[in-house]
């Protein structure tokens, strides 16, 4: 209010001192003449030179005002003007879906990314009832606006909004209110962010988890098999003893109970741990790392250790893979290397790629604690672990291998010079998208952690 009212004085104060101005060197210059040219006039002539000089005077001082007035007006509306493409601009490049509201839930703002979200347009929301809302979501705003006019500041929630195709969209929602300036009503601000990816990389991680439980599971297995082979055992041995007796059916039969019994477990177990069906697509190399980059980076950054991406070498290069697989791979690396780093915090990762010779290739590179050069020919067998009992199953990193050749490719894992691990995954790439240069190297990870030399080893899985 208070630079509105100061506008206004300083409007108000510039336009009298102007005509004040003008008024006396109107009365000046006017006084000037007649001294000059009129001094000897009779009254009449005298009374029609000063009705003239009046006529004069509120004619230019009406022309100023106008002139004036006209001016500041072009001024405020072009202010008004760039105010209004500001206020839009940041509109339109918010990363969330912004919706503005009143207190009935009428809209009273909807930007582009509201539309993209939930596919209705501007013009269609605008005035109408929000459209996106249930009976349920919409007890749920009103809840949320008697809190903030009770004083909270902010209302954080994760909930679900409906778009124009009668889907539900998980929607990651921040709501505030103020007060509308212009009508002095209360406003209900809303800005949703789509939690879809993050939802389906969340149950990726739960899949992922799920798989390395096997670990865990290998010793109940051991445990459960034993009792029924042993019994296997002494029925052959007593089939062996009493091959002519009457016995002999009744002890096979127990005999293929039993094997049936471990057969039916196995089966289970493997249909337990059988990943689904690959759906291959085209998968920009630089995007996945930029998704897995910002999914995974928050996690480091809570154990105090910095995750840095790499990818813009593979910025429009595209793999033939499945998506799920590729982001699996990535997790149990990335998890790995997280593992490998201090608990004091200070660790760094680079997850990265760039164009090879034979396709495309990845790297995750870590100066964690590295391995024994002795075990690195077992790091890829299943159940081997380089951690203490009970931190590892030992799966991770065979999983990883297994993902890697049915995509068709390679897996290496590397000690580097400084400390740590490097681990190189080669894919095949799609022919028509590999125009980059071919990079012999991953340049940062080299200038960050170097490489010890290594010579092929036939029996690195």
């Amino acid at each position: 209010m208070l630079p509105e009212r100061s506008e206004r004085v300083w409007f108000w104060t510039t336009l009298l001192l102007s005509c004040l101005t003008i008024m006396s060197a109107v009365f000046a210059a006017w006084e000037l003449v007649e001294q000059k040219w009129f001094r000897n006039l009779d009254f009449w002539q005298l009374h029609y030179l000063y009705i003239t000089r009046g006529v004069a005077s509120s004619l230019v001082l009406a022309a100023w005002a106008v002139w004036f007035v006209l001016r500041e007006r072009r001024k405020t509306e072009e202010e008004l003007r760039r105010s209004r493409e500001r206020y839009w601009a940041m509109l339109s490049h918010a990363a969330d879906a912004i919706v503005l509201l009143d207190r009935q839930l009428t809209v009273l703002e909807w930007n582009p990314q509201a539309a993209s979200l939930y596919g209705y347009g501007r013009e269609e929301a605008i005035g109408k009832p929000l459209p996106t809302i249930g009976l349920e979501e919409r007890q749920e705003l009103l809840q949320i606006l008697a809190r903030l006019e009770n004083g909270e500041p902010v209302v954080d929630l994760e909930t679900r909004r409906s778009n124009r195709a009668g889907e539900w969209v998980d929607v990651g929602l921040r709501v505030s209110c103020f007060q509308d300036v212009g009508s002095g009503q209360t406003v209900l601000l809303e800005m949703a962010s789509d939690l879809r990816e993050k939802i389906r990389l969340r149950q990726k991680a739960i899949e992922m988890e799920k798989l390395t439980s096997m670990g865990r599971m290998a010793a109940g297995t051991a445990h459960t098999l034993n009792t029924p082979l042993a019994a296997m055992l002494l029925r052959v041995g007593m089939l062996q003893d009493q091959s002519c007796s009457h016995h002999c059916d009744e002890e096979l039969r127990h005999l293929e109970s039993s094997t049936r019994f471990c057969q039916e477990f196995v089966q289970k177990l493997l249909q337990y741990s059988r990943p689904s069906s690959a759906a291959l697509q085209n998968l920009d190399g630089a995007e996945l790392l930029d998704s897995l980059h910002t999914f995974f980076r928050p996690t480091f950054q809570v154990r105090r250790h910095e995750l840095s991406c790499a990818g813009a070498p593979l910025r429009g290069v595209y793999i033939r893979a499945d998506r799920s697989q590729m982001e699996a791979l990535f997790a149990a690396l990335l998890m790995n290397s997280l593992d490998a780093l201090p608990v004091s915090g200070g660790g760094q990762v680079v997850l990265g790629g760039c164009i090879a010779a034979d396709g495309v290739e990845f790297f995750v590179s870590d100066n964690g604690c590295g391995v024994p050069p002795e075990q690195l020919p077992h790091i890829f067998e299943p159940f081997f672990t380089t951690k203490k009992a009970g931190q590892g199953t030992g799966l991770g990193l065979s999983i990883a291998s297994n993902i890697v050749k049915e995509s068709g490719g390679s897996i290496e894992l590397l000690n580097n010079s400084s400390g740590g691990v490097t681990v190189r995954i080669s894919l095949p790439a799609c022919p028509e998208t590999l125009t980059a240069p071919i990079l012999e190297a991953p340049s940062a990870v080299n200038e960050r952690f170097g490489h010890e030399p290594t010579t092929p080893d036939p029996h690195r899985r």
